[in-house]
C-alpha cells in the first residue's frame, strides 16, 4: 500500500489496514526490543572501552620512552634493521560474535615463540629487550580495547537504523494506517445512512400509495 493516493472505501481495505496495523504494531515491540537491548549493550561496551584504553596509556609510553632510547643508542638504521628482520611473534585472530543480528568482532592474541627473542643481541641493547617484552604484553590489550571500539561503532549503526524505522513506524506508518482506518469507517457509516434514508423514503412512498 502507498500512502498519498486515494484509499478505497471497502470492507476489504478495512480489514486490510486494520490487519496491517496489528503487524506495524508488532514489528514496533520488536524493534523497540532491540532498541533496548542494542542500548544496554553500548552502555557495557562504553565502560568496558574506557576501562581498556586507562589501562594501555602509561604502557605505551614506556614503551615509547624504550624505543627513543635504543634509537638514541644506536641509531636509526639499526634499530630499523631489526625491526624488519624480526620475524613476527605475535597472532591475532579474528571471530565473529551477534549480538542482537549484529556481527561485532572478537580478536584473540597469541604468541608464536615465547621462549626467546627473535633477534641477537650482538647489535643491540636493553632498551629493545625491554620494547619488545612490554609490546608483547600490551598487545591483547590494545587488540581488546580495538574490538570495544569497533563493537560500539557496530551497535551504534544499527541503533541508528533501528531508531529510524521506529521513528518511521510511530510517526507515518502507523498513524497513516489508523487515519485510513478511521476514513473508511466514517465513509462506511455515511453510506449507511444514506441507505437508510433511501429506505425510508422508499418505505413511506409504499405505505402513501396504499
Amino acid at each position: 500500500m502507498s500512502f498519498g493516493q486515494n484509499v478505497a472505501a471497502t470492507k476489504i481495505e478495512l480489514f486490510k489496514y486494520k490487519k496491517s496495523t496489528q503487524i506495524a504494531a508488532m514489528v514496533q515491540q520488536i524493534l523497540d526490543d532491540k532498541r533496548k537491548v542494542l542500548l544496554k549493550n553500548i552502555e557495557e561496551m562504553i565502560q568496558e572501552a574506557s576501562k581498556a584504553r586507562g589501562g594501555i596509556w602509561d604502557p605505551l609510553q614506556d614503551i615509547y620512552k624504550s624505543v627513543n632510547e635504543a634509537y638514541l643508542a644506536l641509531g636509526t638504521n639499526t634499530v630499523d634493521s631489526v625491526a624488519e628482520s624480526t620475524p613476527p611473534v605475535m597472532e591475532v585472530e579474528l571471530h565473529v560474535r551477534r549480538v542482537v543480528d549484529v556481527k561485532i568482532p572478537a580478536l584473540t592474541v597469541t604468541e608464536k615463540d615465547t621462549k626467546s627473542m627473535p633477534y641477537g643481541f650482538a647489535d643491540t641493547n636493553s632498551s629493545i629487550d625491554r620494547a619488545s617484552k612490554q609490546i608483547k604484553e600490551l598487545m591483547p590489550k590494545i587488540c581488546k580495547a580495538a574490538e570495544y571500539e569497533n563493537s560500539i561503532f557496530s551497535l551504534a549503526k544499527a541503533l541508528e537504523k533501528t531508531q529510524k524505522l521506529l521513528n518511521a513506524l510511530e510517526n507515518v506508518i502507523i498513524p497513516q494506517y489508523k487515519e485510513n482506518i478511521r476514513f473508511i469507517l466514517s465513509t462506511l457509516e455515511e453510506r449507511e445512512r444514506e441507505e437508510f434514508a433511501k429506505l425510508k423514503k422508499v418505505k413511506e412512498k409504499m405505505e402513501s400509495g396504499k
